[in-house]
């Protein structure tokens, strides 16, 4: 598709004379519409909006006639084979991942100009706007004024990237920024960017988006249809590039019955996820339908939306209805936008029918009166627990992190020792070690028995108490899941009412915050006279923003850390949030579990995982009463009567009135000007990046790989949160020697995230997780690897391994297991591999966005013959690669498989043939380019 193409006004050539004019009150629109194309109105609703957008898009080459009949004749049961070019309307970034973003404009500006293009063609065509939501970090909790301090501290940590985003809000047209402190990108989509039906130059179409952050998808819960991808991606779409994509499978999901009482729409969500899971749609849609779709609220929708990644789906939409209109409506959109999307979805046959069934490649169905209240983990969102057997799944979990330790056998315990902390308004109080029997030792420890190892803890303002594997030391309300969701986050709050009316009190050892989506929930709370409750129980507003869900959870006191690393305590939090990885959440914690907001706050007055809230109480009231989940669980009749009260228009409007100013301290941040920016050569944030370097204006031909080594050799469910730089530095590590080298102090690392902008930081932490389990090595976890560069090949990190062989002109290979990849959408894991020098990544299966992510940085994904895995072939990663047929490529085809030889030590030689995962001709000539960027740049010099 040529670069200069506007995608808000395109001009296509309209083979099926489709073109037609839509009045909606006093307004016309330009639409493409449906009914003209045989077989659409079978269609379900995700690949109308596909169809659409090909009928719109037309210009007879890369979308054509063939490829809009293709889809129209969809057939519901083939496997993915068609290839078409889909057009976002927008684009959405956070932070995180939308520095890079603008970084690799900045850079292309310059190296078009140096190939002798355009640089104004490097600007977005299409609305592109970022949320500045992943920097807060919860440094101060528990306090009145820690939103205003963490804001504070979050603008001195991040100065530089603010002015850069600054700049590049001024600089490139289409892109503008919503500045920190207003809430999460995905809730900010939903409760304001979002347009349903979008609106430009005359033209009325479907809004559709890609976004940097895998939850794009929570906007399919306002029928818009979108999904995460790679930076690289996203900035190819904002360039006018399509979104190249095989017409999906669709799984249609029926939804029937209602949610009992007392289940959340967090336990529905979880259910979902590992139904899906376990029925695999990982590279499909998933579309909600049936009768009891009308009656699922549009935050229920977003919230299940919001999880398609965790189950892998591409995207999971619910269709356009009266519930979608009116979720437009109190969110203060405008009555011409809310008319249209009423006339246009009824128009075009995109109003859900409950009593129509599309067509649908695979079905599934949840009567939702089955669903119970759940948590999950410890470590994928994937594995559900039922409540009532959150303490046994704890105890047969804990031992996969404590071993060699005593077992506290079963025994009879007296009543006290069944009990919890005593309730108290101080945080203060002194424990004795026997008055802590239920955290620290074998109260109703069942048959099987925990391990134990109780550990005395001295603070200077939370008293003394004992600590010991399974205590609750983080418990944070968090995420864009679930604080977009009132019923949740209501609920939340109404349990800490009833709980301080009660006298209890959260546990000294836990540390508590409240982290909501948008401004609009401390509106609600406060209207609704609770934040005095939430506050008493420790869970002030900590900021607006992804905090604990991405690893921002911040330090934990320096008595409890020391604590847990100097005793190996297995530690646990338990978040609102939709991800609890290995190593994502906090360095001291282990155990992470998901659980509803109300749940969280129980999990904080319990202070432990092992509990049973059916038969433990939470403490006692005023007269030596037990206190039980159940007497202090609101009713689902006054979470809605006070969901009818509190919650008004009005907010919504007030609170995005200014959404892009973001007030005094973003406005006084001195800003660079010009179209090009000026990199300043001792910044540790902001870098020119290495891309294009020596690029010239043809690709030089794509060649085999010969004498690679194993770089890492990786096992099962390896997600991009071991691959990709996240959460704090750690001091020693590669990342942390260059930042102390450029005169940064170990109180100024920031995270990962923050510092995206630079690339020879990011770099140091690709595969730096302290979680990951490198097989090149034995019972050795994080960043390191064998470097067989030396010497009996000893240990050493992977960075400074990978720099090794790339001064040897050593290539590197990767070695994995199923679902490689999975997880968000961090463009940093492929960007990271491919900088290290890796050549090819061969696995079991990869997820859809990271093999996706490296093909645009011009690695090749590989996958192991079907059956076979690296186990199976006996390789243990300790031989060279090489790897015929690559070749092929320079021939305009994509071969099939590709030949791999193994050679051990000894000369024995392992061989396979690997499939080759670049899945469409469009990635063909991504990988031929040597990535997605140098092929966008090429395409726009030769225009």
């Amino acid at each position: 598709m040529p670069l200069e193409l506007d995608v808000t006004a395109p001009a296509s050539k309209d083979s099926f004379g489709a073109k037609d004019t839509l009045k909606v009150g006093d307004a016309s629109y330009e639409v493409f519409r449906l009914n003209k194309i045989e077989g659409a109105e079978r269609l379900p609703y995700s690949l109308k909006i596909l169809l659409e957008n090909l009928l719109r898009t037309e210009d007879g080459a890369n979308i054509t006639a063939d490829h809009i009949r293709s889809l129209a004749s969809w057939d519901p049961k083939a496997d993915p084979s068609i290839e078409i070019q889909f057009t976002p309307a927008r684009v959405i970034m956070q932070d995180f991942t939308g520095v890079p973003c603008v970084v690799d404009l900045a850079t292309m500006r310059e190296a078009v100009t140096d190939l002798g293009g355009d640089p104004d063609k490097v600007n977005p065509l299409a609305p592109a706007e970022l949320v500045i939501d992943h920097s807060v970090i919860i440094d101060v909790f528990g306090r009145p004024d820690a939103f205003e301090r963490n804001v504070e501290i979050e603008y001195e940590r991040n100065r530089e990237r603010y002015q850069f985003l600054r700049w590049g809000q001024g600089a490139f047209d289409e892109f503008k920024v919503v500045p920190p402190g207003t809430g999460i990108v995905h809730q900010v989509n939903i409760e304001h960017l979002a347009r349903t039906v979008m609106s430009r130059n005359g033209q009325a179409y479907p809004d559709s988006c890609v976004g940097t952050d895998s939850h794009t998808t929570m906007v399919n819960g306002l029928g818009v249809l979108g999904w995460g991808v790679g930076g690289i991606e996203a900035e190819a779409a904002m360039l006018g590039q399509p979104v190249s994509m095989l017409i999906p499978r669709v799984v249609g999901f029926k939804l029937t019955g209602e949610i009992p009482a007392g289940v959340t729409a967090t336990d529905v969500v979880l259910t979902i996820t590992e139904m899906l899971r376990r029925h695999g749609v990982v590279g499909k849609f998933v579309e909600f339908y049936g009768e009891s779709v009308g009656q699922v609220p549009l935050a229920n929708r977003a919230t299940i939306g919001n999880m398609s990644p965790e189950f892998g789906s591409t995207a999971a939409i619910f269709p356009i209805d009266e519930e979608t209109v009116r979720y437009l409506k109190l969110t203060g959109r405008s009555a011409e936008q809310v008319a249209l999307v009423e006339a246009y979805a009824k128009e075009q046959g995109l109003w859900h029918d409950a009593s129509h069934e599309p067509a649908f490649s695979e079905y599934l169905e949840l009567d939702l009166s089955t669903v119970v209240p759940s948590i999950a983990g410890p470590k994928r969102p994937q594995d559900r627990i039922e409540l009532s057997d959150a303490k046994s799944s704890f105890r047969k979990s804990i031992h996969d992190y404590v071993d060699g330790e005593d077992v506290t056998p079963h025994t009879k315990m007296d009543e006290a020792s069944e009990e919890s902390f005593p309730a108290s308004d101080s945080p203060s109080l002194s424990f004795a070690e026997d008055d802590a029997a239920p955290v620290t030792s074998s109260a109703a420890n069942g048959a099987s028995g925990r391990p134990s190892k109780p550990v005395k803890v001295s603070t200077s303002d939370r008293g003394e108490f004992v600590l010991d594997h399974g205590a609750v030391v983080i418990a944070s309300i968090t995420s864009c899941t679930n604080t977009s969701n009132p019923s949740v986050m209501l609920g939340a709050a109404l349990l800490a009412r009833n709980a301080v009316d009660k006298g209890l009190a959260v546990k000294p050892w836990v540390k508590t915050s409240m982290a909501p989506g948008s401004q609009v929930v401390t509106d609600y709370y406060t209207k609704a006279n609770l934040w005095p409750y939430l506050e008493k129980l420790g869970y002030h507003l900590v900021g607006y923003g992804c905090t604990t869900c991405i690893g921002n959870s911040g330090p934990l006191s320096d008595e409890i850390s020391a604590a847990i690393q100097e005793n190996d305590l297995t530690a646990v939090s338990v978040l609102s949030g939709n991800r609890n990885f290995e190593g994502r959440i906090n360095p001291d914690v282990k155990m992470n579990y998901l659980a509803s907001p109300p749940l969280v706050i129980a999990y904080a007055l319990a202070g432990t995982m092992d509990f049973d809230f059916a038969n433990q109480p939470l403490g006692q009231d005023a007269q030596g009463t037990d206190v039980f989940l159940k007497d202090i669980w609101p009713t689902a009749q006054e979470i809605q009567e006070t969901i009818d009260y509190a919650i008004t228009q009005e907010m919504f409007t007030k609170d995005y009135a200014d959404v892009f100013d973001g007030g005094e301290r973003w406005k006084s941040l001195p800003t660079p000007e010009g179209k090009t920016f000026e990199w300043d050569a001792e910044s540790t944030y902001v870098r020119k990046p290495p891309y294009f370097e020596g690029m010239t204006p043809e690709p030089a031909a794509v060649t085999d790989i010969s004498g690679a080594r194993v770089l890492a050799k990786l096992g099962d469910s390896v997600t991009t949160d071991h691959i990709s730089p996240a959460g704090a530095i750690k001091p020693g590590t590669p990342a942390a020697q260059y930042l102390t080298e450029h005169g940064v102090d170990k109180k100024d690392f920031n995270s990962y995230g923050s510092r995206r902008g630079n690339h020879e930081v990011m770099i140091r932490g690709t595969f730096a997780n302290i979680r990951l389990r490198n097989q090149l090595l034995d019972d050795v976890q994080g960043g390191y690897t064998r470097d067989f560069t030396q010497d009996d090949a000893p240990q050493s990190f992977i960075y400074d391994a990978a720099q090794n062989y790339a001064a040897a002109g050593t290539p590197l290979v990767v070695l994995g297991g199923k679902e490689y990849g999975s997880g968000s959408s961090r463009d940093w894991a492929a960007k990271g591999t491919s900088l290290l020098g890796v050549r090819a990544v061969i696995t079991e299966s990869f997820e859809r966005i990271h093999r996706s992510n490296l093909i645009g940085m011009g690695v090749i994904p590989l996958q192991f013959p079907q059956g076979e895995s690296a186990a199976s072939l006996k390789l243990d990663g300790t031989e060279t690669f090489d790897i015929a047929g690559i070749t092929a490529l320079n021939d305009g085809d994509t071969p099939r498989t590709v030949h791999v030889t193994a050679t051990k030590a000894d000369g024995t030689k392992v061989e396979f043939e690997a499939d080759v995962r670049i899945d469409t001709p469009g990635e063909a000539d991504y990988y031929r380019n040597g990535g997605i960027l140098q092929y966008v740049l090429r395409k726009m010099t030769q225009a």
